[in-house]
């Protein structure tokens, strides 16, 4: 920071120590102005004048009451005015008196309304003009009086235009403010959106498993009457615990369900094995897609198969919005402990940037490879396009390399 900008902060920080450093120079002004008269004569001529002490002190005490301009400003114009139309009528010669009134009508019209400020304006005009005309021993067309007119217009008209230019900064700091809160509300909104549906759809998968072994556990129960009763008893308590537990998950995203929610599916959540089906859809509807799989023979766990199958459907929906006139290309390949799933598009750069800004279906797509320890890798394609690249951990930490999944 330099000096310049930390003496300005100083300043700024003590409003009234600036109103006395103005107030001094105001009355080093108006001083200098009682002691020099122009003269008559080729070019421009000064002469010495003696001011009356009567006018010197009149105007120290309106310097005085500028230090108090911000505070009260209407108060100081009311003040500097009596004394700049007591100056008019007892100086002789005039001292500039009237300047102060001028700074103090500019601090009112710059803090108050156009109304106020009109209204002010042209009192303080009127009052400070006629005294000048009225009093004192220049006729009442002389220069100076018709001086008084124009800066007492001066000094209204700018407090006013810096007033409007204030309240134009301060709507735009607000709108642009405003503007910043809606977008961030808006992410945190769809990013708690994208997270309810995780959990309903992991709610779903789980929930669906949770069902088969709870029917399996039953059939076995009445197949098996010829084995020992331990092993009735223990598939019975297999069953009950599956029960139980299938009741605990729908108990607890149950709450993050909203009323008008439509139930839960009964059929089993999609996956890879419908990225035909999916890709069909989107030819359908006007987006060649071409799919290439080398994970054939890959046991995936349905958590992770879910998720693959969500980020191509969120990747191939943001190229059908926003890339226009391309195609696109889906690969599934296994590659050691994870599963990589790409999807690309040929569309125009241009077009494809939104995709590139950070949209909503991109947090989607990173909560969910978040989610299982993944990484997501999204951006423009050199030459145009856009390309979605997901790694999903196949192994996790609880499943041994080989062992079931």
């Amino acid at each position: 920071m330099s000096t310049l900008d930390r003496a300005r902060g100083s300043l700024k920080a003590h409003p009234l120590a600036l109103d006395a450093a103005i107030a001094a120079g105001v009355l080093v002004c108006m001083v200098a102005g009682s002691f020099v008269v122009p003269k008559d004569g080729h070019g421009v001529t000064w002469g010495v004048r003696t001011p009356d002490p009567l006018s010197l002190v009149l105007t120290t005490l309106a310097a005085v009451a500028l230090v108090f301009r911000r505070r009260l400003p209407k108060a100081v114009l009311a003040v500097t005015g009596a004394l700049s139309v007591a100056e008019f009528f007892t100086g002789d010669p005039r001292t500039p008196v009237a300047m102060s009134a001028v700074i103090a009508l500019y601090t009112v019209a710059s803090t108050t309304d156009r109304t106020t400020t009109w209204r002010v304006g042209l009192l303080t005009t009127t009052v400070l003009t006629a005294a000048a005309m009225l009093g004192g021993p220049l006729p009442w067309y002389a220069q100076e009086n018709l001086a008084v007119l124009a800066w007492t217009g001066i000094g209204a008209t700018a407090g006013d235009a810096v007033r409007s230019r204030r309240a134009v900064m301060q709507t735009i700091r607000e709108r642009a403010e405003r503007a910043e809160r809606t977008r961030e509300e808006e992410a945190r909104r769809r990013v708690a959106e994208e997270r309810l549906r995780i959990a309903r759809d992991l709610h779903d998968v789980v929930a669906h498993h949770i069902a088969l072994v709870n029917v399996q556990a039953g059939v076995a129960a009445h197949v098996m009457d010829k084995r020992p009763d331990q092993a009735k008893e223990a598939l019975a308590h297999v069953r009950e615990a599956s029960r139980s537990a299938l009741n605990e998950l729908r108990a607890t995203v149950g709450l993050l369900r909203q009323s008008g929610d439509p139930e839960a599916p009964t059929e089993p959540a999609p996956g890879l094995g419908r990225l035909e089906e999916l890709a069909a859809t989107f030819r359908n509807a006007g987006l060649p897609v071409d799919v290439a799989r080398a994970d054939q023979g890959t046991e995936l766990p349905a958590a992770v198969d879910l998720a693959a199958y969500r980020i191509v459907q969120e990747a191939l929906t943001n190229v059908q919005k926003h890339a226009g006139r391309a195609s696109a290309e889906v690969s599934v390949v296994r590659v050691g402990p994870n599963l990589e799933v790409t999807v690309l598009d040929d569309g125009a750069g241009a077009a494809a940037a939104p995709q590139a800004g950070g949209g909503h279906g991109l947090l989607g797509m990173r909560e969910r490879v978040t989610a299982f320890g993944g990484t997501l890798t999204t951006g423009p394609r050199y030459g145009g396009g856009f390309r979605v690249h997901a790694i999903l951990p196949v192994e996790t930490r609880t499943t041994a390399p080989g062992g079931p999944a």
